[in-house]
């Protein structure tokens, strides 16, 4: 783990940091995609041409302490990365997904079960533990938000992955904090922690 990064809950006052942190990993989402009501194409021309109201939406969501910019920062001492923890009912269009929708391993009681959605760690921070400490401080942080599971879907692969393709974090910060397969389907399986 990183020794130099502590973690916090992400509020209004990181909205400057976290903006910098995605203008540094060049992403335009502001991690508004599973808000976003249209089409793939749709959301490729938005990320491309508007990528102002993605910022506006997320800074409003972030000040307004909605379950849409629910989630978790790490911090050396500015912003170096974001984890997306939201309740699943704010994270429907996740699970509509092709590779999870009607997955047995979604069934029964959904309440209090959070999603880990998105994972950024500005490029002069990743392969430090970064994003191994996000996901300890979320197993730490989320049952005060009423959590008492967490869920994650990263990618996984044979092949050696990108950083950029671990959007949703790489598979061992999760199973180093806990989270065991509950769907085996690669190169997407689904990790669970309860909590």
């Amino acid at each position: 783990m990183s020794a130099a990064v502590t973690i916090a809950a992400a509020g209004p006052e990181h909205l400057s940091g976290l903006e910098a942190l995605f203008e540094a990993v060049g992403t335009a989402c502001y991690c508004r995609f599973f808000h976003f009501g249209g089409t793939n194409n749709e959301w490729l021309a938005r990320c491309s041409d508007g990528q102002g109201e993605n910022r506006r939406e997320f800074a409003e969501a972030l000040a307004a302490g909605s379950d849409e910019a629910r989630g978790v920062v790490a911090l050396a001492p500015d912003v170096v990365g974001w984890l997306k923890v939201a309740p699943v009912a704010a994270v429907t269009k996740a699970y509509e997904r092709r590779p999870y929708k009607g997955l047995p391993c979604f069934a029964g009681d959904r309440d209090g079960v959070f999603l880990i959605g998105c994972a950024v760690v500005h490029p002069d921070h990743r392969r430090r533990g970064v994003a191994t400490a996000l996901v300890a401080g979320a197993v730490e942080l989320a049952p005060a938000w009423g959590a008492r599971a967490l869920e994650a879907l990263p990618r996984r692969s044979k092949e050696p992955l990108r950083d950029e393709e671990l959007w949703t974090g790489p598979a061992s910060a999760f199973t180093k904090n806990g989270f065991v397969e509950v769907h085996s389907f690669e190169p997407y399986p689904v990790l669970r922690r309860a909590l």
